[in-house]
């Protein structure tokens, strides 16, 4: 790990915007803004809405920050481009620099319902539970598979839109959870290895990951497809089906398409695929039951 001399305001910018984990963050919070807002529709309440938005966007940044300062060990063996490594950060500045958004979280859940204020506490816990070790296992999958399904909990909960539909969503989440844990992983799956990291990825070998992944779509979109066409949610069937047609499609055409290459940005692509295949889903489940 370098350590930082007198650094330039460029370079202390540069490594706080690298520490946040820009792209994983917007993605958490263009999530948790359209369930949001698909929840409230068609009464916004504004002042609410984004006091829901501002602390689930400041949980997850203060994640991603926790992330770097427990890896900065590993990072500076095998991941030295980032901001810690690079000494553009140091660990004392990350740590307090997650403290603070933790702090800044709670400030804004005050306002809000206890319970949203609960479900967000323990996305928390097992988010840092994660960054403390369980990454390192096979139970990173699990944790993925208890916290997604959290997002939209939360997003309902916080404008107090109560609705059986989130049982059965609940499901469909946890295996999207698992599919994203995996997706996630496939990049580093060779550093994780190096590093004698047990993750379920490392676990399960590149190609069985990319097998278990797809099989984790497809039950979501069956899963959904069953409920939807039996009616156990009543579901705009005009809008769903045909979005489980797209997802189910492409989900199997991209799992032959990536599944024998083992270049790092390709896996982070068909990462962004599986991110943008389960928001589709979610979403247009959503919007289909609640037209």
């Amino acid at each position: 790990m370098e350590m930082p001399g007198k650094r330039r305001p460029h370079e202390i910018f540069t490594g706080l915007f690298l520490l946040v984990h820009p792209i994983p963050v917007a993605i958490h919070v263009v999530a948790v803004t359209f369930f949001v807002l698909l929840a409230a529709w068609p009464v916004l309440a504004w002042p609410e809405i984004l006091l829901l938005i501002g602390a689930h966007t400041a949980m997850q940044v203060a994640i991603a920050i926790h992330n770097d300062y427990c890896d900065r060990a590993t990072d500076t063996l095998g991941k030295k481009k980032k901001p810690i490594p690079l000494g553009l950060i140091t660990p004392r500045e990350a740590l307090y620099g997650s403290i603070c958004c933790m702090a800044l979280m709670l400030l804004l859940l005050l306002p809000l319902s206890r319970l949203a204020g609960l479900i967000s506490l323990l996305y928390l816990a097992l988010a840092l539970g994660y960054n403390l070790g369980l990454k390192a296992t096979p139970l990173s999958g699990v944790v993925f598979a208890l916290a997604i399904p959290l997002i939209p909990l939360y997003a309902f909960v916080g404008v107090e839109h109560f609705t059986s539909f989130l049982g059965w969503f609940t499901p469909v989440a946890a295996l999207l959870g698992i599919a994203i844990n995996l997706a996630n992983s496939l990049p580093d799956l060779e550093e994780d290895r190096a590093s004698n990291l047990h993750t379920l990825a490392v676990v399960l070998g590149r190609k069985a990951s990319y097998l278990v992944c797809t099989l984790c779509v497809l039950l979501s979109v069956l899963l959904i497809g069953f409920v939807s066409l039996v009616q156990l949610v009543p579901t705009q069937n005009q809008i769903v089906l045909p979005l489980l047609f797209v997802i189910c499609t492409g989900t199997v055409a991209a799992y032959f398409y990536f599944r024998d290459r083992q270049e790092k940005a390709l896996s982070q692509r068909y990462f962004y695929s599986i991110v943008c295949a389960s928001l589709l889903l979610a979403i247009g489940w959503i919007i289909g039951v609640l037209r």
